[in-house]
């Protein structure tokens, strides 16, 4: 009996220290209610009464946990519902709904933070909290874990982190820092975890980080990276490797080899992939697509033990695929599309064998019904390739000899001026001149600010060649033979900018020609202008312009019809491959629709961008987006807006071009959210009232009944959840009706990608199981 009391005595102390040891100091109490009125109560923090609460006895959930010990709080995790990804862009602009409100001050709420000093776990995520984050967070010194991710924080990361010496994961995912990664990161010596995804990092790869020996997992995709990527072998305990989708341009680098998965695609990595890499017995999943990297791809790469995914499509890797490569036996996906690859394809590869996805379209390769160039095409480009680089090693050469040059230049103007000013009066010469090159430029019907920029001009003739046809003028005759006098049987259908018909040139080449409605707003060297910027205008997702043709009227030398003459697209337009009612050749799944917007996305952004002023206004419809005999997407009638009758004055005396470019840079994000939701409840929302689509794509965002009872039945069937919320976001955001709030098409292409690349992993792990 007295051991049985001396037992219950022991077991009441035990619970009393265990009690007063989980009990939190008032102080700290205070802290985290402070922390709730901070986060303007959030419903995740409902739980959080009042001082009574017993905070350190809260069951865990999802959303909150926090854990105790000697009266101090050491782990704290909220999860919210305002993520970052919903927004392309804040900073500067008005704060949007997801953030918290403009009275939120993050210095404030970081100084409530450092009153609880024993922090070890701290993990703010998707809470809207906004601004920079401050440097007085070094004052939780004993952080191992700090994961801010999914909100808006923006500016640099204070250099103070430094100081976290214990901290071993440290996440910035989703945000938008847009100063350059922070040289001092290999002060964090017991780092394991750096991940800093999606945010607007810039500058070159910090050296520091090969010092980091720890990490395990380093994320910085989706950033804008540059420069080199230097030796990462030092990393050895490194596992996860994720730099995709940054501008860095430089060649692969030589791996850690225990590293597990490498996604380096979408930057500009060229040279060959090292042939170490078929010597990371760990790896796992090796992503190095839509790069430009050249050779043969290593044999030993496909045969790896334990190699599951394996993707170098879209780059420019050529040669033949040895009849006896073998492949590994956990080898379930494999994509080496869209490359200048020839020959047989090893046996290993085809799709039907041990359940292998296999992606081989848009090389040369000798396999039946797969979408391949005949072997000519990719040969032509080895020696174009090759011509380039022997050109390339005679730099040094041709530098020396123009530097040369150019100082006997300098020595000859600079005594012809000394002549000049000496004996020649000075009223002709410059002023003269200035005047007749003006005189001349405005007789063209532009503004001399835009003829005299260079990069106007120079930005057109470097477009105009890049290996496509050059544009060239045609006579009316050749056009009425092309298409036996605008035969009825040539006609192909009629729109807003005119007629269009197909033809065949003597050549035997197959064109569309479009008849222009007649406009006397211009005099011949006008429009001729005009004419020739559009056509040397060149892009992979833009239907080439091979010619024009002016009809002049004999009596006042006015215009009387323009003809525009573009390469000849086969397989019909966007629209009728969007639903069965519509198809002659094949209705689109949503992996295929994606490529196409994605293709088209690009077209528009280098319409905007990629010329000096850009081209904007472009009526984008899905009639408008043609697929080739391998259904690439082409967006024809673009940049038609500046010879067209409603913008004939452009550019006239007394206009804003700047105004204007963003008006209709505005429509152009408008038009292309329509087209994305056309893409997922097909063409008959073509005949719907605007207000009749809000509703719907509001019913597209609540629920997914509704996006059952609205979404075409195939896209329904193909995509992923994921993906098409993805998709449904950026809609919205395109079409809304404020201007300022619009995405631009970078920020739509980035998402459109990510809804790719999510719908293809939903692909394969639906044949062969998560990787």
């Amino acid at each position: 009996m007295e051991n049985c009391s001396l037992f219950l005595l022991l077991c009441l102390t035990w619970s009393l220290f265990i009690l007063s040891d989980s009990q939190l100091q008032t102080s700290q109490t205070q802290v985290l209610l402070q922390l709730k009125k901070h986060l303007e109560y959030p419903k995740q923090l409902e739980i959080w009464y009042d001082r009574k609460t017993e905070f350190c006895f809260l069951s865990p959930s999802a959303q909150v946990n926090i854990s105790c010990q000697y009266n101090s709080v050491t782990e704290l995790k909220i999860m919210g519902d305002k993520p970052a990804s919903e927004v392309s862009d804040f900073h500067g602009f008005a704060i949007p709904n997801q953030t918290l409100s403009e009275s939120f001050s993050m210095d404030s709420f970081v100084t409530t933070l450092s009153r609880l000093p024993s922090l070890k776990v701290l993990s703010l995520v998707s809470l809207g909290i906004w601004g920079p984050l401050p440097d007085k967070i070094h004052r939780l010194s004993s952080l191992e874990y700090l994961d801010l991710s999914s909100n808006f924080l923006f500016g640099s990361i204070p250099p103070k982190i430094s100081t976290l010496v214990k901290l071993q994961t440290f996440a910035l995912d989703d945000n938008f820092f847009n100063d350059s990664i922070p040289s001092w990161l290999d002060s964090l010596s017991n780092l394991t975890i750096l991940s800093m995804r999606n945010n607007r990092l810039k500058g070159p790869f910090p050296s520091s980080i090969k010092g980091i020996t720890t990490l395990t997992n380093l994320a910085l995709s989706s950033n804008e990276i540059t420069g080199k990527l230097p030796d990462l072998s030092s990393l050895r305990n490194l596992n996860v490797l994720d730099l995709s989708g940054n501008k860095l341009g430089s060649s692969l680098p030589t791996m850690p080899k225990g590293v597990v998965m490498a996604f380096l695609s979408n930057n500009s990595f060229f040279g060959e992939i090292p042939p170490k890499y078929g010597q990371l017995s760990q790896l796992q999943h090796i992503d190095v697509s839509f790069n430009m990297l050249s050779g043969t791809p290593p044999a030993e790469l496909f045969s790896l033990p334990n190699i599951i995914y394996l993707n170098v499509a879209s780059n420019t890797l050529s040669g033949s695929l040895s009849d006896n490569r073998s492949c590994g036996s956990n080898l379930k996906f494999v994509d080496i599309s869209n490359n200048r690859l020839m020959g047989s394809l090893p046996s290993c590869l085809h799709s039907e064998s041990r359940n292998r996805v296999v992606k081989l379209s848009g090389n040369c390769l000798s396999v039946d019904g797969r979408h391949q160039h005949p072997e000519s095409y990719c040969r032509d480009l080895e020696v174009n390739m090759y011509r380039a680089n022997a050109g390339a090693k005679g730099i040094g050469v041709l530098v020396s000899l123009i530097v040369g040059i150019a100082v006997v230049i300098v020595l000859l103007a600079i005594g012809f001026l000394i002549v000049c000013r000496r004996y020649c009066p000075r009223g002709i010469s410059e002023q003269h001149l200035l005047h007749k090159s003006v005189q001349d430029n405005s007789t063209a019907g532009f503004s001399s600010g835009i003829l005299t920029n260079a990069r106007y001009i120079s930005e057109a003739a470097k477009l105009g060649t890049q290996g496509l046809p050059a544009c060239r003028s045609f006579t009316l005759e050749e056009l009425k033979e092309a298409t036996n006098n605008f035969d009825d049987s040539a006609f192909l259908g009629e729109g807003s900018y005119g007629k269009l018909f197909k033809g065949r040139l003597e050549s035997g080449t197959q064109v569309a020609i479009r008849c222009l409605p007649t406009s006397k707003k211009y005099w011949i060297r006008n429009l001729k202008l005009r004419l020739d910027i559009l056509a040397k205008i060149r892009h992979p997702h833009l239907v080439c312009i091979l010619g024009h043709c002016i009809e002049v009227g004999q009596d006042d030398g006015s215009v009387n019809r323009v003809f525009l003459v573009y390469e000849y697209i086969p397989n019909g337009n966007f629209r009728s491959h969007l639903s069965e009612e519509n198809c002659s050749g094949g209705v689109l799944n949503w992996s295929e629709r994606l490529a196409v917007l994605i293709g088209i996305c690009k077209a528009v952004h280098f319409l905007h961008t990629g010329v000096m002023p850009g081209f904007f206004h472009n009526r984008l419809k899905t009639n408008n987006i043609l697929l080739n005999e391998h259904r690439m997407a082409k967006l024809g009638d673009y940049g038609l807006s500046i010879i067209s009758e409603e913008n004939g004055n452009y550019g006239a005396k007394g206009e804003d071009p700047k105004s204007w470019q963003m008006t209709r840079l505005e429509d152009d994000i408008y038009s292309f959210g329509l087209i994305l939701l056309e893409s997922m409840i097909g063409p008959s929302m073509a005949a719907k009232k605007e207000a009749t689509l809000r509703d719907e794509l509001q019913e597209l965002l609540r629920n997914q009944d509704g996006r059952a009872r609205i979404m075409n039945p195939v896209v329904s069937a193909t995509c992923s959840q994921e993906s098409i919320s993805i998709m449904i976001s950026i809609t919205n955001k395109c079409i809304c009706p404020e201007l300022w709030s619009r995405p631009s098409f970078e920020d739509i292409l980035w998402n459109l990608q990510y809804a790719a690349q999510v719908q293809a992993n939903a692909d394969a792990e639906q044949r062969f199981g998560r990787v």
